[in-house]
Formats: structure tokens, C-alpha cells, sequence
């Protein structure tokens, strides 16, 4: 599976447990951590929990490897590796907060939008 098919499965599995704002940044020749980044948040702590578990079932029914998740039980600002797609889940409270957009705004936005139910 290449690396866009990753990222449309966990911005499927993100849009299917009502995730918002879902933005996928670019990531390619600005960070070694990862091609792509997505940001998403919940509005509650289940909530944000739920997209987390979402993705960390689709991923693994696809056969991808899930590297780690951290800060679930938090479920303020939940980390799924995914390798070469980092998803960063935040509660809404966390995200404005650490603004992760702003952080790395030299990073194109990736076109997802074919993706995201209407």
C-alpha cells in the first residue's frame, strides 16, 4: 500500500467517528518524521478516543503496521504512527492550544476532500 493510500485510510476512519477539522499537511522534505501529517479533533474525550480506535482498527484490517499510539487514555492530544502518516487527534480544547497548523504552516495542504464524506 503506498503512502496516499494510507493517508485516505485514516482520514476515512478519522470522518467516519464525526472527526473535525480534518487537514492533512504535506510533510515531504520538511520533516523526517513522516510524509504527511493529520489533525483532527473531538469534542469529547470518548470522542477523541472513538477516532483514535477507528483508525487504529482500519489501519490494521489493511494490513498497515501501527508504530504507536500514545495518549489515549488522556485523550487530550492522542498520537497514532502509522509510519510515513502521522494522525494527531486533540481534543478541541488542546488544539487551538498547540496549533500544530501554525507549527509547521510551511507544510501544502494535501487535497483530501475527495475523501471526506459530503
Amino acid at each position: 500500500m503506498d503512502v496516499r493510500q494510507m493517508l485516505e485510510v485514516a482520514v476515512k476512519a478519522a470522518d467516519a467517528k464525526r472527526a473535525e477539522d480534518i487537514v492533512a499537511l504535506n510533510m515531504k522534505g520538511i520533516s523526517l518524521v513522516a510524509d504527511y501529517f493529520v489533525i483532527c479533533h473531538g469534542n469529547s474525550d470518548k470522542q477523541v478516543q472513538a477516532i483514535a480506535r477507528e483508525i487504529k482498527e482500519k489501519v490494521e484490517e489493511q494490513n498497515i503496521s501501527l508504530r504507536r499510539m500514545e495518549g489515549f487514555d488522556e485523550a487530550r492530544w492522542v498520537l497514532v504512527d502509522i509510519g510515513d502518516v502521522v494522525v494527531h487527534v486533540f481534543h478541541k480544547d488542546e488544539r487551538g492550544y498547540y496549533n500544530l497548523e501554525r507549527l509547521w504552516g510551511d507544510a501544502p495542504l494535501e487535497n483530501i476532500q475527495s475523501v471526506l464524506n459530503p
